[in-house]
């Protein structure tokens, strides 16, 4: 028998003794071996490599890169684990990647039905008022709400200039990420501190560092824009009449509220549980899915087709983004799994060096860039509660976390939402917008590319300087 396969037994047989199967799945975190995650290193480093060497074929075969990612994980996870692997695989897929989709394609749907036109020149002025306004937004609309309605009024307002990566990249960081951390409905990890006792509008005490990040993006941005806007050939700029801003398929904003509300709704009601192949999942939740599902085809139905032609819409990015995230949540499952164990899983040593306001800020935000945020979050805010009101139950844990420990919520809060940005994965949006930019002619950096180039010479910096202002 192969080295890989005993290593695999001892977890298998640790588990035979777990009587029921949620039980099971919690020692799970406990016992996978770090080399686990192999898999899941394996799908981010063909979405990083592959399309940087060999274009053509990622262009072609992603689908099936995937799906060999996910079956090399899968297949000796469920050989070794039997029942515990399929019902593992099965509870990410239907509490968290069917509804994770389901919520982009009906952003993606309706905001592809809302044409904005008119004089849209793409200056350093015009596109730094629209990131600004796509900032603001964010944290109503959500940053994949925000992202998908403004992410093509600004590739087409800057349609025939050469230099446009930048633009699409401080997009990402201001709209997709950034911006979207002062309410619940911003971003996912604060929408679970919500559901866990934390008041709507208790992270407007992040405000302060919120603006402060988005400031300094906006001003290097325009700082920058400037300088490739003065290299652009002007002859290359649109030279019809003025025309007046005018937003045509108003009526998607109709259906945009609807996919807010039935995401409030969720959060909000308690209706019970149904279970579907043995996993649990909430009646609320299924709600909340049919109604995305009803807006996004009331969108599609009563939206007339030129307005989507007028868009450049197309399936390809919305598609793109279904088949990679596939595969990354199936391979994330030990992550995760490990993560949620805490000290008694593999990351014990990460774990038990966190104590300060900045470790936790640098801990969920590393670990925010290239798994799912909203777990990542939940981790640490239940370590935090554990380590400051051990044995006391969470409702009143929680009440006095808010008063008592605002730097270190602020903390993971701010890392989650902030450092999404620090990769294409770290946060939903982030791969939409640069499949659609990349529908749309923009030759958008590789994965590696965009954290060398961008996001860590600018991010990190500015995390570093926001560490020692903040925390």
């Amino acid at each position: 028998m192969s080295l890989l396969a005993l290593q695999w037994m001892h977890p298998l047989t640790a588990l035979a003794a777990a009587p029921v199967m949620e039980s099971a799945g919690e020692n799970l975190g406990t016992i996978l071996p770090l080399w686990s995650i192999l898999p899941f290193v394996g799908m981010l480093l063909s979405i990083a490599l592959i399309p940087l060497f060999f274009p053509r074929f990622w262009h072609r075969n992603f689908t099936r890169v995937a799906v060999f990612w996910a079956f090399v994980f899968a297949l000796p996870f469920i050989y070794f684990f039997r029942e515990v692997a399929v019902h593992e695989i099965i509870h990410i897929v239907v509490i968290d990647y069917i509804p994770f989709i389901l919520l982009l394609w009906a952003l993606f749907t309706v905001s592809g039905g809302i044409y904005i036109q008119g004089s849209l020149k793409g200056s350093p002025g015009i596109n730094t008022i629209i990131l600004g306004i796509g900032t603001i937004i964010a944290s109503i609309i959500g940053t994949t709400g925000a992202s998908m309605l403004l992410i093509r009024p600004i590739l087409r307002s800057n349609s025939w200039r050469v230099h446009k990566v930048h633009t699409v990249v401080f997009f990402i960081f201001l709209v997709s990420n950034i911006g979207g951390a002062l309410t619940p409905l911003g971003d996912p990890p604060l929408f679970l501190g919500f559901l866990h006792g934390v008041p709507f509008f208790w992270t407007l005490k992040i405000f302060p560092q919120m603006a402060f990040a988005a400031i300094i993006l906006l001003a290097l941005y325009f700082m920058l824009d400037s300088y490739y806007y003065k290299r652009e050939s002007k002859t290359a700029a649109p030279d019809h009449a003025p025309e007046p801003i005018r937003i045509s398929g108003c009526h998607n904003f109709i259906f945009l509220a609807g996919i807010i509300s039935a995401v409030l709704f969720s959060g909000s009601m308690k209706m019970g549980e149904v279970d579907i192949l043995g996993v649990h999942q909430s009646i609320e939740n299924l709600i909340k899915d049919a109604v995305l599902m009803l807006m996004g085809a009331g969108s599609l139905l009563f939206t007339k087709k030129e307005l989507y032609k007028n868009n450049e819409f197309n399936w390809a990015p919305i598609r793109e983004v279904a088949h990679l995230f596939a595969g990354i949540f199936i391979t994330i499952i030990p992550a995760l799994a490990i993560l949620k164990a805490g000290e008694q899983g593999a990351m014990a040593g990460l774990i038990q060096m966190i104590d300060k306001p900045a470790h936790y800020f640098w801990a969920v935000g590393g670990l925010s860039s290239f798994l799912d945020n909203a777990p990542t979050y939940l981790t640490f805010f239940n370590s935090m509660l554990g380590k400051f009101y051990p044995g006391m139950p969470e409702a009143p844990a929680v009440a006095r976390l808010i008063v008592e420990k605002i730097p270190y919520l602020a903390a993971i809060s701010i890392g989650a939402v902030f450092m999404g940005a620090n990769t294409y994965i770290g946060n939903a949006p982030n791969f939409m917008v640069k499949s659609i930019a990349e529908e749309a002619g923009v030759n958008m950096p590789s994965f590696f590319g965009y954290m060398f180039k961008y996001s860590i010479p600018i991010l990190l910096v500015l995390f570093v300087i926001m560490t020692f202002i903040f925390f």
